[in-house]
């Protein structure tokens, strides 16, 4: 950013100063900022230089330029619509960078194909283009788009550890190119946003960029899947927790959001699978509450009940006659 600052031949001091950045935390390797110093700061840079971009372009992206973006992309009836809509306008802000959106075995990627030496900007460039999209998709249908993948074309920088916070889940770097892949069900969602809500958003940009959005509106279903697929490795709100790539108080928070809570979501799953195996199954009652994750069979037998109204082998016995 104050590469961008020399290349249009202002001095940043104001800025650094309102945003408390001071000349000493610039000249010691290693220093930190906080979001709101990063925030205020990139706020001001954009502002001061006339240019949304920061320099990275061939060409100034003027004040305003992302607002038109996401305004263009608005009236979207789903997130997938909208992405292919920032992907293309996009395009006619700048051609020196080209998003492509593509879904794959249910796996939604977005890249960037870079079209011309981007310089000592790249990093920057390419994080926060990434970041730009990732934070808008997330604002459009009000949920925290988890990420199985974020990949980079450079290698791992001295900072590494930062990109974590900005991209949740893993980051590879060294990749050909740089992009974001999540579960592709994500772009079936509503767009859940109006011009009255854009204004308001616009008002805090860039901390959609700084900040990662908290509510992901398919975590419970995510969820559902780890115990169906892995339950009797994730049996703890820890370990489902950091498969998700979560703590486990955000992942109590975010299902609380969701008017949802892990015990049901255990009880749900618990019980399709023990009905299942009793329909399916000739399977002694005392595999499948183990199975199931109980600790014995009367437990398991007094939780069915509660379930279903009907003991395990009343269960069995009645879907055998009605075969």
């Amino acid at each position: 950013m104050l590469l961008a600052y020399e290349r249009y031949g202002v001095d940043p001091s104001a800025a650094l100063k309102q945003a408390q950045i001071t000349p000493p935390m610039l000249r010691r390797p290693g220093t930190r900022i906080t979001a709101a110093q990063m925030e205020a700061f990139s706020r001001l840079a954009m502002q001061q230089l006339d240019d949304e971009a920061l320099g990275w372009f061939s060409r100034r992206l003027p004040w305003g330029s992302y607002g038109l973006l996401s305004r263009a992309s608005l009236t979207a009836p789903t997130l997938g619509v909208a992405l292919k809509r920032w992907c293309r306008h996009h395009a006619l802000l700048t051609d020196d960078i080209v998003f492509r959106l593509g879904v794959q075995s249910g796996v939604a990627r977005v890249q960037i194909d870079e079209r011309r030496e981007l310089g000592a900007m790249r990093e920057l460039c390419l994080l926060t283009s990434l970041r730009n999209l990732h934070g808008y998709a997330s604002w459009v249908v009000d949920s925290r788009i988890s990420l199985v993948e974020t990949v980079f074309p450079f290698g791992r920088p001295p900072h590494a550890d930062v990109y974590p916070r900005l991209f949740p889940g893993p980051v590879r770097f060294g990749a050909p190119q740089a992009a974001l892949s999540f579960d592709a069900r994500y772009l079936a969602l509503p767009q859940r946003r109006d011009e009255r809500a854009l204004q308001a958003m616009l008002q805090h940009a860039v901390r959609l960029i700084v900040l990662p959005y908290r509510r992901d509106r398919l975590l419970a279903e995510r969820v559902r899947e780890l115990l169906h697929d892995r339950g009797a490795e994730l049996r703890s709100a820890p370990a489902l927790a950091d498969a998700l790539h979560l703590s486990a108080r955000t992942l109590h928070r975010q299902l609380r959001d969701e008017g949802v809570a892990l015990q049901a979501l255990k009880d749900e799953v618990r019980r399709e699978q023990a009905i299942d195996q009793l329909r399916r199954t000739a399977r002694p009652i005392k595999q499948i509450a183990l199975a199931a994750g109980f600790s014995n069979e009367k437990s398991f037998s007094r939780a069915f009940k509660a379930w279903t109204g009907l003991s395990p082998t009343a269960f069995r016995a009645q879907t055998d006659a009605a075969a």
